[in-house]
């Protein structure tokens, strides 16, 4: 029995857009009709014009639970992603405490997710020097893939690899068939400039130079070793040609950009705004402009949110001092309209953001049933006002802390309804479904070895 039907003139299907009513059974697509063929007796929400699209997949997300709950937490943090159009996140293996880099730190990260999900989470495992042993038992766990740092994580329990951790590591995660995503900061790091209140000060100990190393070094591992590998929050259009030559020689290497650094610009931060603190560090209008380029390209694959919240306190709002302050910013809930925004005025279309930040996530981590509007697949579904204007304020974060980089901004494109395999789980500012999202393991029905 066909339990739902979802019927607009918008249904952004793999296709392009269409008119038509998309039919949930058992909380999978059964099929994509036009509208007048739905059967008797179905309940019908009819959505106008307005945009329904995939859910997003987030695969950059620091919930920070066990051990920080006090930074965010699973349960203000899938409520935020629920409202925000997201229905998968994939958390990353540090801010946690223990940092998941062992089987029985991973153990204690699924137990802590019971009962607290509003949409569904899969998991990183991380990369230390040591831990080699783990990683095998990790992945027969579920984890979806590993991190790296090559620079300092902020965390001393998460410490940074090195080279050759990495030959040693990256064949082993290779024989698993499972990606490593690195963190692309190679020190030395510079020279900060003399007023720690000024986000130039900042900028300048953290120079494209840094990420441009790293992505050498990445290049030749992938090269030497056959291991995905995924360079996370891309930051400097320095390094785009190098990344455009890797991919020309076929080597399994992408790249993830963030809203953040296509949405903001050094120039507009001020003294003491430490909400903008990120590493790598936000840069230049002329360098986000680069970004946006090799996102429609393809040289950058995708979009995510990086959600890194920290307690307020962490970030020296009393000082201002950046290069105290805690780096991350707060941002999963307004990934869909930030992205949408700018790339409506940059020329591009619903399917592109729609592209960006649900179908290719959902590939690169092996979520098959994730990412598309399409029959079989979860029905995960977003209602979405393109058209609509918002203010982002207070009242309407659902991160566990109000403080974000999006404080003030106008956003265009606001979340109607969200829906989770049929179950609504959002709804104009409600989450009259409750709790109902689901571990992501390898190996269960949703999971697959990516291409």
């Amino acid at each position: 029995m066909i339990e739902l039907a979802i019927r607009g003139t918008r249904l952004y299907t793999p296709d392009g857009p269409r008119a038509g009513a998309i039919l949930i059974e058992d909380g999978h697509i059964r099929d994509i009709v036009n509208g007048d063929d739905v059967p008797n007796g179905t309940n019908v929400n009819d959505v106008g014009d307005l945009a329904v699209i995939p859910s997003l997949v987030d695969s950059h997300v620091h919930v920070n639970e066990p051990g920080r709950t006090e930074w965010e937490g699973y349960l203000t943090a899938t409520r935020a992603a629920a409202a925000g159009g997201v229905g998968t996140i994939i958390d990353m293996p540090l801010n946690c405490s223990p940092v998941t880099t062992t089987r029985k730190a991973l153990k204690l990260k699924l137990d802590a997710v019971k009962g607290k999900l509003s949409v569904d989470a899969a998991f990183w495992g991380g990369v230390v020097p040591g831990n080699l042993n783990e990683l095998r038992s990790m992945a027969e766990d579920g984890v979806v893939g590993f991190k790296a740092f090559l620079t300092h994580s902020g965390l001393d329990e998460f410490p940074n690899v090195t080279r050759a951790d990495l030959e040693a590591a990256m064949p082993v995660i290779a024989s698993l068939g499972l990606p490593l995503i690195v963190h692309a900061e190679l020190d030395p790091a510079s020279a900060p400039g003399e007023d720690p209140r000024k986000f130039a000060s900042y900028l300048a100990s953290r120079p494209g130079e840094m990420e441009v190393r790293a992505i050498r070094l990445m290049i030749d591992l992938c090269r030497r070793t056959g291991c995905r590998t995924h360079i996370v929050h891309l930051s400097s259009a320095e390094a785009l040609p190098d990344i455009e030559k890797a991919k020309d020689e076929g080597l399994p290497f992408t790249v993830e950009t963030c809203p953040h650094y296509l949405t903001f610009a050094d120039d507009g931060i001020p003294d003491g705004a430490t909400q903008f603190k990120c590493a790598p560090p936000i840069r230049s209008s002329e360098n986000r402009e680069l970004l946006w380029r090799a996102l429609g390209r393809g040289t950058i694959d995708f979009v995510v949110s990086d959600h890194s919240p920290c307690a307020p306190e962490l970030k020296k709002f009393s000082s201002g001092d950046f290069m105290a302050a805690w780096g991350g910013i707060a941002g999963l809930q307004y990934t869909l309209p930030a992205v949408w925004m700018g790339a409506k005025r940059r020329g591009f279309q619903i399917e592109d953001a729609a592209r960006w930040t649900a179908e290719r996530t959902a590939d690169f981590a092996g979520l098959k049933a994730k990412g598309r509007i399409e029959k079989g697949r979860d029905a995960d579904l977003v209602v979405f006002d393109d058209a609509a204007l918002f203010e982002v304020g207070p009242g309407g974060v659902l991160h566990r802390h109000k403080v974000t980089a999006y404080a003030g901004l106008r956003l265009q494109g606001e979340v109607v309804s969200h829906y989770q395999r049929g179950a609504m789980i959002y709804d104009k500012g409600e989450f009259p479904a409750g709790r109902r999202g689901r571990a992501l393991l390898k190996g269960s029905e949703t999971w697959t070895s990516p291409a």
